[in-house]
């Protein structure tokens, strides 16, 4: 197949370009990006300028670029794998719009091992319900723009899916009276150096905790997952698909 990386001249999509050059299913790959790159493709500043056909777009841009991409991607009835994170409420209810068209693979984190995680953390919220306290440790590198992570509020999600009640978050703690409420999910984001993703799920118990963590080592990890997203999402039916879909044809998980 020909697949389009949009975001091609950043690091992450960068990344992509080096996988997917070695991943024998995958023909022709065209970069789109409003910076110009020193690669050995050709890139173009838009996805309309390709001059060939594209099967699957994989986009690790930015919000800004989402209108622009799911414009095209509907006229040409593409699915897209969207990496890119931080966007707005009304962004996302337009891609769950959007995924009634076309296939939309959307997920915080293309980390297997992440969402192996995130389903651990449903599990055993579902088993310990809300006699623990949970917080959530997230770190990353200090040219991230978003905080918290958007795998930080996906892991979230998680909790409150597996305790099946509504939590609202708390971001960070400051000052004096601070005492904890019941049905709150703490989250706190950490910024230095060159840290690549580190994510800790605290159950916090009475005079015990359950620590659940990942670790990423390198990009790669995400790139890989990206290019395993694109091959899984290529001519699905229009739906919103995320790596819990992977998982269950890879490992036999339930969903």
């Amino acid at each position: 197949m020909n697949i389009a990386i949009h975001g091609v001249c950043g690091q992450m999509g960068r990344t992509v370009l080096q996988i997917a050059q070695q991943e024998n299913k995958i023909h022709n790959i065209y970069g789109v990006d409003i910076q110009a790159g020193n690669l050995e493709i050709e890139v173009y500043r838009n996805l309309y300028d390709i001059p060939e056909k594209v099967d699957v777009i994989i986009d690790f841009s930015s919000p800004q670029s989402l209108q622009n991409m799911l414009a095209f991607a509907i006229e040409k009835n593409i699915p897209i794998v969207l990496a890119t994170t931080g966007f707005t409420s009304k962004q996302l209810a337009e891609i769950n719009e959007i995924a009634k068209k076309i296939a939309i693979f959307k997920t915080a984190n293309f980390s297997i091992g992440i969402n192996v995680l995130e389903y651990l953390v449903e599990k055993t919220a579902n088993i310990l319900g809300n006699r623990f306290d949970i917080e959530i440790i997230e770190k990353h590198h200090n040219v991230k723009k978003d905080a918290p992570s958007g795998t930080a509020y996906m892991l979230a999600e998680s909790v409150k899916k597996g305790f099946a009640k509504d939590m609202h978050f708390i971001y960070g703690r400051e000052g004096i009276g601070n005492v904890r409420e019941k049905n709150t999910i703490g989250i706190h984001a950490v910024r230095g150096g060159t840290i690549v993703g580190e994510h800790e799920v605290l159950f916090c118990g009475d005079d015990e905790i359950i620590t659940l963590s990942h670790s990423a080592r390198s990009k790669k990890i995400f790139a890989i997952g990206a290019i395993q997203a694109a091959l899984f999402i290529h001519k699905k039916k229009a739906g919103l698909y995320n790596m819990q879909d992977i998982l269950s044809t890879l490992f036999d998980i339930e969903r």
